[in-house]
């Protein structure tokens, strides 16, 4: 808002009720509606009554902060841990220990060819950045890895993101079928069969790909619904999931009560 009188002969004076301040709960409040509704910098400045560039740096400085805090926090389970909270519908895959999957995140274009090589997806025919995301049979986040260029392959990125280092003989994982990391994973994987060239397959065969369907699904309802392509908004934004209340297994939710909010 402007207002003008005669006295200040066409020159503008200010008279804004804009602030710079607000008190640190009302800062985290922001940045979360920032990260789970997708609000633009400009319309939370309206809302909370503040510039853009505060909006700007809030986001910033809040993002930074509980990258260190939450970050700081230990995700990868002891193997007696997952044992302990696993839920009825693994009884057959009694020994996962993580569920991987990876997740891509539109990002806007480089002008450079060169570039745009190196981010576009193939998968997503669009530009990207890739993560690979492990999460416990129970529901939590047990591994984040940084975001890759989009044209990184599912093998590359297993090799690269440190969760080779995590996995031990005894161990298994439960992976989508285009995960053909069989030669250089050091534990058991469960994915779901290839046809291989035949008609159709087995009876055997398709009841366990929809069985490891059904629990792979637990890493892709993870809520990431993002708009950036900065490491620490991603990993706040996944790590943030592990406080919400309860796992995502519904009937393990159903049969734990209220005892499951005390997981993390």
């Amino acid at each position: 808002m402007v207002s003008v009188t005669p006295a200040q002969r066409g020159t503008f004076e200010p008279s804004s009720t804009v602030s710079r301040y607000l008190q640190p709960i009302d800062e985290m409040f922001m940045f979360l509606n920032y990260l789970a509704l997708r609000l633009k910098q400009h319309d939370l400045a309206d809302r909370f009554g503040v510039h853009q560039s505060t909006v700007s740096r809030f986001i910033t400085t809040w993002s930074n902060f509980l990258y260190a805090v939450l970050g700081s926090v230990r995700i990868w389970m002891a193997v007696e841990k997952i044992r302990e909270h696993l839920p009825a519908e693994f009884k057959d895959y009694a020994d996962t220990t993580v569920i991987l999957d990876c997740t891509e995140l539109r990002c806007q274009c480089p002008s450079s060819p060169l570039l745009q090589s190196e981010v576009f997806s193939v998968y997503k025919s669009h530009c990207t950045l890739k993560g690979l995301l492990g999460v416990a049979p129970h529901g939590a986040v047990t591994f984040i890895s940084p975001l890759y260029a989009g044209s990184i392959s599912d093998k590359q990125i297993m090799r690269e993101s440190g969760i080779l280092s995590l996995l031990r003989p005894g161990m298994a994982i439960m992976v989508d079928r285009g995960f053909l990391v069989g030669d250089f994973v050091p534990c058991k994987i469960y994915r779901p069969p290839f046809l291989s060239g035949r008609s159709q397959m087995p009876v055997g065969e398709v009841r366990e790909t929809q069985a490891i369907a059904r629990l792979r699904v637990h890493v892709e309802r993870l809520p990431l619904r993002l708009f950036g392509n900065i490491n620490q908004l991603y990993t706040v934004a996944c790590l943030l999931t592990n406080y919400e209340n309860g796992p995502l297994v519904k009937a393990w939710t159903k049969k734990q009560g209220s005892t499951s909010a005390g997981l993390f």
